[in-house]
């Protein structure tokens, strides 16, 4: 049984076929980094005006390389929320076109949940399923969430950030020292190259849940850090640099870092990624989880990884591969397929929602 899957939720037109809620047929992902590099981040408009080019060409090319058309699936999936309204209206819209136009049922996903089935999917297929109840980090550009996760996946809101997601805020510790956008990566390619305990940063002390998540503060610190030592020659030398070399690589960005700008990002992420686990921990502790899954864009971050694997963590972590952390359509596939077999179809009426959610505390 196969299931297209169409994604747009923010920046990125994916289009994929699944078969059998386990095997990535076809996975094809059209990035908008040249279009919003510029800018420093997602640009709304742009961004929807850059998914209208893509769907097509994207959803054509997914199923050409699983060999197959629209008589050979069960059923179309596309990401309703939460995401840029302007661009989960292109995905939404077209899979709602050719549900109607090709009698097919149509799965509409919420993108959080997409995240967390992108490690069930791989957990699937190789062998390995994950147990439950499980304990679920997802942690994106957009979104810092902790939930209980159902053999029946139902889900239980244990956490989330109250303010910046942590993937904002590396993007915007980046953007505030000069590097290029998207700045998460380029975080965690220079933070090994500093001492991650060269400069404190106080933890978030949270008042109510203390499950909740906030990084506005830690942001907010790295800018005072950076006014204190008159700093701006430096970023102004960096972002002449992004000028010239749109795609700097590591030995140029390491030239244009001096030591202590590298600790300071090194101290960075390893302050985030302490308090990811440290909340990540407490919360599988209090549910007693069977299993901890970590998704999302920054799943993909070697230094959360790295922590994850040495930390003494109460169950067993489950990272997604790469390719299926950062938004992908593969995993709103892969989460449709219980919907499929409950049959939880949507109707032609279902919504884009920008502010979708997917349990409540």
């Amino acid at each position: 049984m196969r299931i297209l899957g169409i994604e747009s939720s923010c920046d990125e037109t994916a289009a994929a076929v699944v078969e059998d809620g386990a095997a990535v047929v076809s996975s094809v992902v059209a990035s908008q980094l040249s279009t919003h590099g510029p800018y420093g981040g997602v640009v709304p408009e742009l961004a929807s005006r850059e998914h209208l080019r893509a769907i097509v060409p994207v959803v054509r090319a997914a199923l050409e390389r699983a060999g197959t058309d629209f008589t050979g699936l069960a059923a179309v999936a596309a990401t309703a929320g939460p995401g840029l309204v302007g661009s989960l209206l292109v995905g939404l819209t077209y899979a709602k076109s050719l549900a109607f136009a090709r009698g097919l049922p149509l799965i509409a996903v919420n993108h959080i949940e997409g995240h967390i089935h992108a490690v069930l999917l791989e957990a699937k297929r190789e062998g390995l399923p994950v147990r439950f109840p499980a304990l679920a980090l997802v942690v994106s550009g957009g979104h810092t969430h902790l939930f209980e996760v159902s053999e029946r996946f139902d889900y239980r809101l244990l956490g989330k950030t109250r303010d910046d997601a942590a993937g904002e805020a590396f993007d915007k510790v980046a953007k505030l020292l000069g590097f290029s956008y998207p700045g998460g990566p380029v975080i965690d390619l220079l933070a090994p190259h500093g001492n991650p305990r060269a400069v404190r940063f106080t933890p978030a002390k949270m008042k109510g849940n203390t499950l909740d998540f906030s990084f506005s503060g830690l942001k907010t610190a790295v800018l005072r850090w950076v006014e204190a030592r008159g700093m701006r020659e430096e970023i102004d030398a960096r972002r002449r640099l992004l000028k010239t070399t749109p795609h700097p690589g590591t030995e140029q960005w390491l030239e244009a870092t001096p030591p202590a700008t590298l600790d300071l990002l090194a101290s960075f992420q390893r302050t985030v990624v302490d308090e990811l686990l440290r909340r990540a921990t407490a919360a599988a502790e209090q549910i007693e989880a069977n299993a901890m899954i970590v998704s999302g864009g920054v799943a993909c971050n070697t230094g959360l990884r790295a922590a994850a694997r040495e930390a003494r963590l109460p169950c067993p972590v489950y990272f997604p591969s790469p390719g299926l952390s950062t938004d992908n359509a593969a995993m709103i596939a892969a989460a449709a397929f219980p919907k499929y077999e409950r049959g939880e179809f949507s109707g032609l009426d279902a919504r884009a929602q920008a502010n979708l959610t997917l349990a409540l505390q």
